[in-house]
């Protein structure tokens, strides 16, 4: 069940963007995530996956961290459209 509704998400998706946008890229990685996500809870040894993993989100956060400084209301509005937590900024930049 969760294939289909990420395919038909991804085609609608598809339809009204460009694939190469981050915003694009982030909602495939985010899907990623999640699906590679509720697999690593039934298989909490594949290790080959949570590698898999690691590597998907820092893909993610280094396109988050790039929209965040090209275009901050693109970047606050992906955030609030795929319900990610925003990163924590370092309370040294003054």
């Amino acid at each position: 069940m969760v294939k289909k509704s990420f395919i038909s998400v991804i085609s609608q998706e598809k339809k009204e963007e460009n694939p190469g946008s981050i915003e694009f890229q982030v909602f495939n990685f985010t899907n990623k995530i999640r699906r590679l996500t509720s697999h690593l809870e039934l298989h909490r040894k594949d290790y080959l996956s949570q590698r898999g993993l690691r590597k998907i989100l820092g893909k993610r956060k280094r396109l988050l961290s790039y929209l965040s400084k090209k275009n901050g209301i693109r970047y606050k509005k992906l955030i609030t459209q795929l319900d990610i937590r925003e990163p924590q900024t370092n309370s040294f930049d003054n």
